[in-house]
C-alpha cells in the first residue's frame, strides 16, 4: 500500500511517500522553489517523492492532507463570532481567502491532483487526517518505541493547540487537548513578535537570545499573561493579546505590561529584549516540564514522543530529557507543519487501514532524517560545468583527507552530499562546516558567510562514540534536537571582569576549547553523528578528530540567512559564490574559491528577503 502525504497552504508545504509503512521520501516544497517557508501546493515536492518511488500518481492507493480545513473554518468563524464586534478589519480580510481557496480545499487538492495524475486519478483516494493526529503520528510510527506518550504542542491546528495520545504497535489514540485560543505555541509567538522577529520564522531566534538575558519578568508572565495549573494545563489571559482578532500578535495593554512598543525588525537588541527572550523560555520549559511529569505518573510509561512546532525548541527538549521523568525521548526532526505531511500519510497506513508497524529494531524508522533528493557523481559533475564552475574530482578517501585539512586551516566549508535532510536542520547533507576550535569560526560565519545576527550560536556536530566526552550527555541527538552544555573539563574559566559583562558584550568571550559552538550559558545543540546513517560525513570528522584530537566540527545549514537549504548543486555552487564560503565539496568534486572564475562572484549579502 502506497499512501502520500502532503501538508499545504498554510507554510512549509511538503510531500511525503510512505510504502508499505517504509518512509521512501519526503521534502519540503521550499528547496525547489527557492522560496522560504513555501506555502503553495508542494508540485515539486510530490513529483520528486513519486520519482523516489519509481512511481506516477495513478499508483498511489491514498493521498492523505494533514489537516481538516472544514474544522479548521469552524475555529474561524466562531472566534470571530465570539469577539465581535472587533476584528471586523481581520474578518473582512480573511474571508474571501477562505470562501475562494480554503474552504473547498477538497476540490482543489482533487483539481490539482488529477492534473498531475490525469485520468488515473479518483477522488476517492483522498482522505483527510486532523492536524495534531498528523503531528502524533509523525511523532510515534517512525519512534523506536512500542509504547509511548505522544505530547505535540504548536501554535493551533483546527481547534487543538497540545494533545496527549498514548501510542501502542499500531494504534494511536488521543486522550487530552486544550484548544485555540490558549496556545503555548501562540504564547511564545508573540514573544518571538513582540521581540522584532518574523512569527513562524524566528522563534529559534528568540530561543537563541535568551541565554543573554535574566528571566526577570517570569513572574510577571505567569501572573498576567498564563494561569498554569500544577498538571501543566495553561490558560492565556486575552486581554493582552491580538492574534485571534486582530494583525498582530500583541496589544497595547501588552506594551503597557513591559514598559515598551513591540520592536521593530530595523531596531537594536537591547537587554530589555534579551531579558523578554530569557524569561519566556523559562516559562516555556515550566509548563513543558509540568504536562510531562504529570503525564509520566498517570501513565507510567517510560517514553516519551513529541512534535509540533514547540518540538523543535530543543534548550527545553534537553531539559525534559534531564528531568528523568521519562526514561527515553524522541523527537520528531521534522517537528512543524512540513513534518505533517509525513504524519498523513503514516495515519492513513496504520490508522485508518489498520496496517502494523515493521519490527522494532531499536532505532527509528526516519533513516537519519536523509529522505530528500541526491545526485549521481555523473550527475554532479554534468550540472557543476553547466554553472562553469571549476573543480578537481577525488576519490572517496582523497576527498575526507582534503576536506578535513580545510577544515583544520580554518576555512569555511561547503558540504553537500548524499540525501537532502528533511525537516530544518542541516544534518551533514546540506551543511556548511568549520572548526569548532576557532575562536573566531563563529562570528566569521555569522557575519561573512550567513549574513544574519551576530548573537546566533551555531552547533557541534560530533562523532556519537566521543560525545559523553565533551558535552553532558550520553544519548544520540542524531536531529540536532537535544541542548546540553560542555563538560566542565572542556570549559575556560572567565575571569572576574569577564564574569560582570551583560548581554551581547559576552558574544566574543571563549566559554571552552571548543568556542565555535559554545553558547553563552556553556551549552550546544547537539548533533550525534553515526556510521550507519551517514557514512561520509562520520569519516570526515573522523579524520578531522585524527587530525586534531577534536571529535567535534561546527555544522550550520547551507544558506543564507532568508534562503532555504540549498537542494541542487547549482545552488550550492551559487551560495559558494554569493558567500565567503571558501572550499567546496559536492559528492566527489572539490572547489576552491581562488580557481573559480571571478566574473561568476554574485552578492548573496541582500539577496533574499530577511527571516
Amino acid at each position: 500500500m502506497r499512501v502520500l502525504g502532503i501538508s499545504a497552504f498554510y507554510h512549509d508545504s511538503a510531500a511525503a511517500l510512505v510504502d508499505n509503512g517504509r518512509i521512501v521520501a519526503a521534502a519540503q516544497e521550499e528547496r525547489f522553489t527557492r522560496k522560504k517557508h513555501d506555502s503553495r501546493f508542494p508540485h515539486h515536492a510530490v513529483a520528486y517523492c513519486l520519482n523516489a518511488g519509481s512511481i506516477t500518481l495513478s499508483d498511489i492507493d491514498f493521498v492523505t492532507f494533514y489537516d481538516k480545513p472544514f474544522l479548521k473554518f469552524e475555529r474561524l468563524l466562531e472566534t470571530y463570532l465570539s469577539f465581535a464586534p472587533r476584528g471586523y478589519q481581520s474578518f473582512r480580510m480573511a474571508m474571501p481567502l477562505w470562501v475562494r481557496e480554503k474552504l473547498f480545499q477538497k476540490g482543489l487538492l482533487g483539481k490539482l491532483l488529477k492534473q498531475s495524475a490525469g485520468e488515473g486519478w479518483d477522488d476517492r483516494k483522498l482522505l483527510f487526517a486532523e492536524h495534531h493526529v498528523s503531528h502524533a503520528a509523525s511523532a510515534f510510527f517512525p519512534s523506536p518505541f512500542q509504547d509511548a506518550v505522544v505530547l505535540t504542542m504548536d501554535g493551533v491546528g483546527e481547534w487543538a493547540t497540545t494533545s496527549m495520545a498514548i501510542g501502542s504497535g499500531n494504534r494511536l489514540e488521543v486522550q487530552r487537548e486544550i484548544h485555540f485560543p490558549h496556545s503555548l505555541g501562540l504564547l511564545y509567538s508573540a514573544f518571538t513578535y513582540y521581540t522584532g522577529f518574523k512569527v513562524n520564522s524566528g522563534e529559534y531566534k528568540l530561543m537563541g537570545l535568551a541565554p543573554y538575558g535574566e528571566p526577570k519578568y517570569v513572574d510577571k508572565i505567569l501572573t498576567n499573561l498564563v494561569d498554569v495549573k500544577p498538571d501543566g494545563s495553561f490558560r492565556l489571559n486575552l486581554e493582552y493579546f491580538d492574534y485571534c482578532t486582530g494583525l498582530t500578535m500583541t496589544n497595547g495593554r501588552f506594551d503597557q505590561l513591559f514598559g515598551t512598543p513591540a520592536r521593530k525588525s530595523t531596531e537594536l537588541l537591547t537587554q530589555h529584549h534579551m531579558d523578554l527572550a530569557a524569561s519566556i523560555q523559562v516559562v516555556l520549559e515550566q509548563i513543558v516540564l509540568r504536562i510531562a511529569r504529570n503525564l509520566a505518573q498517570e501513565t507510567g510509561l517510560p517514553n516519551l514522543c513529541l512534535a509540533g512546532g514547540v518540538a523543535l525548541n530543543c534548550v527545553a527538549n534537553g531539559k525534559l530529557l534531564r528531568d528523568g521523568s521519562f526514561k527515553r525521548l524522541w523527537v520528531q526532526p521534522a517537528s512543524g507543519d512540513a513534518g505533517g505531511a509525513l504524519g498523513a500519510a503514516l495515519a492513513t497506513y496504520h490508522l485508518h487501514k489498520g496496517q502494523p508497524r515493521a519490527p522494532l529494531n531499536g532505532s527509528d524508522q526516519m533513516h537519519g532524517a536523509y529522505l530528500g533528493p541526491e545526485f549521481a557523481q555523473s550527475e554532479i559533475e554534468s550540472r557543476l560545468r553547466a554553472v562553469k564552475a571549476k573543480f578537481t574530482v577525488l576519490s572517496d578517501r582523497e576527498l575526507i583527507d582534503t576536506c578535513a585539512a580545510a577544515l583544520v586551516d580554518e576555512k569555511a566549508l561547503g558540504w553537500f552530499q548524499g540525501r537532502m535532510e528533511f525537516g530544518p536542520r542541516a544534518l551533514g547533507g546540506r551543511s556548511i562546516l568549520g572548526d569548532a576550535r576557532s575562536p573566531s569560526m563563529q562570528s566569521v560565519l555569522n557575519l561573512k558567510v550567513k549574513y544574519r545576527e551576530s548573537f546566533r550560536p551555531f552547533a557541534p556536530s560530533v562523532l556519537r562514540e566521543h560525545v559523553a566526552e565533551w558535552f553532558d550527555l550520553d544519548e544520540d541527538s542524531p536531529y540536532m534536537l537535544l541542548v546540553a552544555d560542555v563538560v566542565a573539563g572542556r570549559r575556560v574559566r572567565m575571569t572576574a571582569e569577564q564574569e560582570k559583562l551583560f548581554g551581547i558584550e559576552k558574544l566574543n568571550v571563549p566559554r571552552s576549547d571548543i568556542p565555535a559552538v559554545t553558547h553563552v550559558d556553556y551549552s550546544a545543540r547537539i548533533q550525534t553523528v553515526h556510521r550507519e546513517t551517514n557514512p561520509r560525513y562520520h569519516a570526515l570528522i573522523s579524520r578531522f578528530n585524527e587530525m586534531t584530537g577534536c571529535p567535534v566540527i561546527v555544522n550550520t545549514s547551507f544558506n543564507v540567512r532568508g534562503e532555504p537549504i540549498v537542494g541542487t548543486p547549482e545552488d550550492a555552487f551559487r551560495c559558494f559564490m554569493g558567500t565567503e564560503i571558501e572550499a567546496l565539496a559536492v559528492g566527489n568534486c572539490f572547489l576552491r574559491k581562488e580557481d573559480q572564475d571571478p566574473t561568476l562572484k554574485l552578492n548573496y549579502e541582500t539577496a533574499f528577503e530577511l527571516d
